[in-house]
C-alpha cells in the first residue's frame, strides 16, 4: 500500500463525483477483508509518518466544515465559466453561467452566495473544474473576543474558525468578499463523464484581494507534530490488538457485509444513533445485543405501517432473510468486528490529536455560554495504489456537536 500525493489520487468511493467517503473504522464493514486490512495499514502509515520513521512521503487533507459546496470552472462544451451546486451531477447538469441562471434556480442566502462566487471566482483564471466549500462571503466575518483574545471569525456551519486579528491572514480575510477551501479536481470531456481526483493545484489560480482561498492539504507533517515514544507505544498497542482481532474474524462474514451495502449501512446507522446521543461503543457483546433488538424494532415499525396481511407478510419474509445474518454462529464474529472498530478508533484518536496540532486556524464551537475549543472536523487519508479515500473524524465530538441543539450553528440567526 502506498500513500502519496493527492494530485495522483483518483477517488474509489465514486469515480464520477466526490460525495461520500467512508470513516476509516467503517471500512471494516463496507470493504470486506481488504477494507479491514487497509484501515489498519493506513493508521500504521500515519503512525510512522508522525513518529518520524516513515520513508514514504504522504500528504493528508483537512476536512473543513464549510457550506455550501461549490463547483466551478470552464464548461467542457463551450469553455464558459460556471458555478454549480451538486446539481452538476444530475442527468441534465445544472450549472450557472449568469446571475439570471442563479435567480431561476435559487433564492435567499444561497442565491446571494452563488452570485458572489460566480462574480469573484470567474476572475481567478480557473480552467479545470474544481470543488470547494464556501467558508464565508462578505458580511459573514465577525470580530469576536474569545478567552480575552481578539479574532476575526467565520462560522459557516458547526465549527467556527478564528484568526488572530493582528495576523496577516486576518487582514486578507477582512478585505475579501469570498472565502473558499478547494479540495477536489474533476476532468472529463462532458459533465456526465467527470472523474474526480483529490487535491487542487491552486498555484495556477490568479491572485485576488477579493477572494481568500486555500487548498485542503495539511503541510509540514514530518517533525512538526512528532508523536512521543509513549504515544507511539499506545498506538502500537491498539493496532496490535486490531491485527489480532482481525485474524479471528470469519472472512465469510466480512464478505457478506461487503456484498450487501444495505446491511452494512444498517450497522453504521445504528452506531451513528448511539454516537449522536454521546454514547461510547464500549462493550462489543452488549452492543451487538442492542443492535439485534434495534434491527427487529425497525421491522416492527415497518410491519405496523403496512395495512394489509400481504404487506405484513412481505415484511416478515424480509425480516427472516435479514436476521439470518445475526445467527448464533455469526454473533461472535459481529462482536469481533465491533472490537476491531473500537481498536481502530482508539488509535485514530491519538493520530488525530497530533494532526490537529498542525492547524493554522483556531477552531471553536459556539454555545449559549460562548465559544468552546474544538478540533478540526477531521482529516482524509489516501491510498493511491487502490484509489480509496478514508476520513478520520472524531465522531463522538463532531457528530454530537453537529446534531446537538445546544451548539449554535453558523447559519442560525442570533436570538
Amino acid at each position: 500500500m502506498s500513500l502519496l500525493s493527492f494530485k495522483q489520487h483518483v477517488l474509489l468511493e465514486d469515480a464520477s463525483k466526490n460525495t461520500h467517503m467512508t470513516h476509516i473504522e467503517d471500512r471494516v464493514i463496507y470493504g470486506g477483508v481488504a477494507g479491514a486490512r487497509d484501515s489498519i495499514n493506513a493508521l500504521r502509515y500515519l503512525r510512522d509518518m508522525l513518529s518520524g520513521s516513515s520513508s514514504t512521503h504522504m500528504n493528508v487533507s483537512v476536512k473543513w466544515d464549510g457550506a455550501p459546496a461549490v463547483f466551478c470552472g470552464e464548461d467542457p462544451a463551450d469553455g464558459k465559466f460556471f458555478v454549480a451546486k451538486k446539481g452538476i451531477f444530475n442527468k441534465d447538469a445544472v450549472v450557472y453561467k449568469t446571475a439570471a441562471d442563479i435567480d431561476k434556480d435559487t433564492t435567499g442566502d444561497l442565491n446571494r452566495k452563488l452570485k458572489i462566487a460566480l462574480e469573484e471566482l470567474s476572475k481567478l483564471g480557473i480552467k479545470t473544474i474544481v470543488q470547494g466549500d464556501i467558508m464565508f462571503t462578505i458580511g459573514d466575518v465577525k470580530s469576536e473576543t474569545i478567552n480575552g483574545a481578539k479574532y476575526k471569525v467565520f462560522h459557516p456551519n458547526t465549527i467556527a474558525y478564528a484568526v488572530p486579528v493582528e495576523s496577516p491572514m486576518a487582514k486578507l480575510i477582512s478585505t475579501a468578499k469570498l472565502g473558499v477551501i478547494f479540495h477536489t479536481t474533476y476532468r472529463g470531456n462532458t459533465f456526465a463523464d467527470l472523474k474526480a481526483s483529490y487535491g487542487v493545484d491552486i498555484t495556477k489560480f490568479k491572485k485576488s484581494t477579493r477572494v481568500w482561498y486555500q487548498d485542503a492539504s495539511l503541510r509540514d507533517l514530518s517533525g512538526t507534530a512528532s508523536m512521543t515514544k509513549e504515544e507511539t507505544a499506545i498506538v502500537n498497542k491498539h493496532l496490535s490488538e486490531a491485527g489480532k482481532i482481525f485474524q479471528k474474524i470469519s472472512s465469510t462474514v466480512l464478505k457478506t457485509l461487503e456484498n450487501d451495502p444495505a446491511l452494512a449501512s444498517s450497522l453504521e446507522t445504528f452506531n451513528n444513533s448511539l454516537i449522536r446521543k454521546g454514547e461510547v461503543i464500549a462493550n462489543p457483546k452488549s452492543h451487538v445485543a442492542k443492535l439485534i433488538i434495534w434491527m427487529n424494532a425497525q421491522f416492527d415499525k415497518e410491519a405496523a405501517e403496512r395495512k394489509t396481511a400481504k404487506g405484513q407478510a412481505a415484511v416478515e419474509l424480509k425480516r427472516t432473510e435479514r436476521m439470518a445474518f445475526f445467527s448464533i454462529e455469526n454473533i461472535p464474529n459481529l462482536e469481533l468486528i465491533i472490537g476491531l472498530q473500537n481498536a481502530l478508533v482508539a488509535a485514530k484518536g491519538i493520530v488525530m490529536n497530533k494532526l490537529d496540532s498542525l492547524k493554522k486556524i483556531n477552531t471553536f464551537i459556539k454555545t449559549a455560554d460562548g465559544f468552546k475549543v474544538t478540533g478540526q472536523e477531521g482529516f482524509v487519508a489516501i491510498d493511491t495504489l487502490k484509489g480509496g479515500a478514508v476520513k478520520l473524524v472524531d465522531r463522538l465530538e463532531f457528530s454530537q456537536s453537529n446534531f446537538s441543539p445546544d451548539i449554535i450553528k453558523g447559519w442560525q440567526k442570533e436570538e
